[in-house]
């Protein structure tokens, strides 16, 4: 796969498509997800172009890098979920369910969220 410059993120960052900014700096923007799955539930972006976990670990400047972990670490704090906890998801390909081929991060909160992933029946003894 090759990146697409149409995806709604790079959309989003080129202020063509309207999102709910919450945190910005050089490298990095945080946003309300638009279908929210629990009552926190944001997103963190790098702004440079990288489809996924992958090229980004690989290609990334180290201010990159700090920028989108320190933003996440903000992002907690800002909606409150730094003391009860949180989880962080960022999906990859296809079998990761990744829908929207720019990197992003998944920031959910404000109640208790389950197990991330239920086991096959098979796997249940």
């Amino acid at each position: 796969m090759s990146y697409d410059p149409q995806n709604v993120f790079a959309k989003i960052l080129r202020s063509e498509i309207p999102a709910g900014r919450i945190l910005e700096d050089e490298h990095s923007l945080a946003i309300e997800d638009i279908h929210p799955q629990a009552p926190v539930h944001s997103l963190v972006i790098p702004k440079s172009p990288y489809e996924s976990l992958l090229d980004f670990a690989d290609e990334a400047s180290d201010a990159e890098l700090a920028s989108l972990v320190r933003m996440l670490a903000k992002l907690a704090r800002a909606k409150g979920v730094d003391r009860t906890g949180f989880r962080v998801l960022a999906n990859v390909g296809a079998d990761g369910h990744q829908e929207v081929q720019h990197l992003h991060f998944h920031l959910f909160g404000g109640r208790r969220l389950g197990p991330m992933i239920k086991r096959p029946a098979a796997d249940q003894s």
